[in-house]
């Protein structure tokens, strides 16, 4: 009997969508908190954060991706927050509305992407996965940022 392959995604929304990464790839999930500009910082960095002493650049996927931020509200900054990726063994946040739940996705029910999905370019989107209400989007950590924005942003830490 042949075994199911699937996985687990961390799942959150940017504006109206919804997206995935694979739950290893998320070191932890944290709260909204102040974040220092940093001058000459690529467009889509909004800064750094220090985390227990750690300091990890945030990048504003909002900007990376041209999506329409959601005007933020008390409730949003409650479900919002910073979702700390391990990308290449570096510790990299990214900014989310809301964070929503882990769910279990079976590898078959992943399918190819649209060719334009929301304004995302399909490079940084590893499958969708059809849901009762829509889509959720798998996002590939490894894909967004090539290996010169990704030495850029390390050196900023």
């Amino acid at each position: 009997m042949a075994t199911e392959s699937q996985f687990q995604l961390v799942t959150f929304h940017l504006g109206e969508e919804l997206y995935g990464v694979n739950i290893m790839d998320v070191k932890e999930i944290v709260r909204l908190q102040n974040v220092r500009v940093i001058p000459n910082a690529p467009y889509y960095v909004e800064g750094i954060i220090n985390l227990r002493g750690e300091i990890i650049p945030i990048i504003d996927l909002h900007k990376r991706f041209k999506i329409q931020a959601v005007t933020r509200t008390e409730d949003i900054e409650m479900d919002g927050g910073f979702i700390i990726l391990n990308i290449e063994g570096n510790k990299i946040g990214i900014i989310i509305d809301k964070v929503e739940r882990v769910v279990t996705v079976k590898s078959e029910d992943v399918k190819e992407p649209p060719q334009m999905l929301s304004g995302i370019g399909t490079e940084y989107i590893e499958g969708v996965v059809r849901e009762e209400t829509g889509y959720l989007i798998m996002l590939n950590i490894h894909k967004l940022f090539n290996a010169k924005e990704l030495q850029k942003i390390i050196e900023m830490q």
